[in-house]
């Protein structure tokens, strides 16, 4: 008769609502009175062409970036380069 592994999962982490449930860290950054959430996207995630807004240049795929949007505004994100993100805030 073999041993049963009586290993307990921790329970699942809850989702945020903000709809960036797959990104890193979030954080809010103020700039003229505004409030952005800002999550770091990962070069491992980042599998498409963005722009950025800060320079009008491309975002390759496998590229680290930035991806900032005010809340409740979760259908206007912008994906910035992390030197044009540092400039813009």
């Amino acid at each position: 008769m073999s041993r049963r592994n009586k290993y307990n999962r921790p329970a699942p982490r809850e989702l945020p609502r903000d709809g960036a449930a797959y990104w890193g860290t979030r954080s809010a950054t103020d700039r003229d009175g505004v409030e952005y959430l800002v999550r770091q996207m990962g070069a491992t995630r980042a599998t498409k062409f963005y722009i950025c807004p800060g320079c009008n240049q491309n975002i390759p795929p496998g590229i680290a970036h930035v991806v900032a949007w005010e809340p409740g505004r979760e259908d206007d994100r912008r994906h910035w380069h992390k030197p044009c993100w540092a400039r813009f805030t």
